[in-house]
């Protein structure tokens, strides 16, 4: 395992270093975006028209933030459960998206789209939104302002903590060893 320190936008370059289990402190600009969001973003795809942001080496937060309290940018901001945004990401990623950062594991169509298009799932730590948070320096809803938390934001960060959870080569960490073939019992 290795450690990074990665700036957005994402390259090719970028994810193909990445292993599973390295651990990542990413800097720029992240978008969030949850299940509503989404179909959302789909939708405006299937009609023709331009996303809010660029997908093109950008990275999806799969979070819907509490309210920001005085003198904050945002509130507590821990990650969602991300196979609830399965059905969306392989036809995002092969848009240009490099990375999404959530919790949980990934379907095996959105893990191949990750190899197709030279992408990565980044684990962010459940249970730690305060902490995150403090990694997030802006926040500004940029769509969907309707959807409440799950409006779409710009947000910049600085150091944000992450694991690759999945990788660009096939790589997961969640993966369960063939303990036999290790020679384990």
């Amino acid at each position: 395992m290795a450690e990074y320190k990665l700036n957005t936008p994402l390259t090719d370059e970028d994810m193909k270093q990445l292993v599973a289990g390295d651990v990542v402190f990413l800097s720029g600009t992240i978008y969030s975006a949850r299940d509503a969001a989404h179909k959302k973003l789909v939708d405006l795809l299937d009609a023709g028209k331009e996303l809010p942001f660029a997908l093109e080496g950008a990275a999806i937060y799969y979070v819907g933030p509490s309210p920001a309290p005085p003198g904050r940018p945002i509130g507590a901001a821990g990650p969602t459960t991300s196979y609830r945004m399965d059905s969306y990401a392989p036809r995002l990623y092969s848009l240009g998206l490099k990375a999404t950062i959530g919790k949980g594991k990934r379907n095996d169509e959105t893990r191949q789209a990750m190899q197709d298009h030279t992408a990565v799932y980044f684990g962010a730590t459940g249970g730690a939104g305060a902490l995150l948070s403090n990694s997030i320096t802006e926040s500004t809803v940029i769509a969907f302002d309707e959807l409440g938390p799950e409006a779409v934001r710009k947000m910049k960060v600085t150091d944000f903590p992450l694991l690759v959870i999945n990788d660009a080569h096939g790589g997961e960490l969640y993966a369960v060893p063939d303990r036999k073939a290790a020679g384990l019992k």
